[in-house]
C-alpha cells in the first residue's frame, strides 16, 4: 500500500485500529485540555518530521490549520525543527506546506 490511509480506508484496512484512533486518539488524547489542539499539533507535525513519517504529514498540516496554526507558523516551526531534526527532516516538512495564496502567508493552512 503505497498511499497514506484516510478515515475511510483505515476502517476498511483495519477496523480495530481505526476504533481506537477514533476514541482513543482523537476522542481522549486529543481533547484533554492541558495542551490546546493548537500546541498538540505542533508537537505531532514535530514527531512526524523528525521520524520521516511524510505519508502523515499532509493530513497533520491540514489537522493543524484546523486548529489555528498558519502556513507561516508552520514553516517556522519547520525551520526551527531542522537544528534538533536535521535538514533532511525539515526540508521534506517544507514540501507538505500549501503554496502561499496572494493574499500572504498568515492564512491557515487548512
Amino acid at each position: 500500500m503505497s498511499n497514506a490511509l484516510d478515515k475511510e480506508t483505515l476502517q476498511q484496512v483495519a477496523p480495530k485500529l481505526a476504533e481506537i484512533t477514533h476514541s482513543l486518539l482523537f476522542g481522549d488524547i486529543w481533547r484533554r485540555d492541558i495542551l490546546t489542539p493548537r500546541e498538540r499539533s505542533l508537537i505531532t507535525l514535530a514527531c512526524l518530521a523528525a521520524l520521516g513519517r511524510e505519508k502523515q504529514l499532509g493530513w497533520h498540516i491540514d489537522f493543524a490549520g484546523e486548529n489555528g496554526l498558519s502556513r507561516r507558523e508552520l514553516s517556522e516551526a519547520f525551520t526551527h525543527l531542522a537544528f534538533y531534526a536535521g535538514w533532511p527532516a525539515a526540508v521534506t516538512a517544507l514540501h507538505y506546506l500549501p503554496e502561499e495564496d496572494n493574499a500572504g502567508e498568515e492564512q491557515s493552512c487548512r
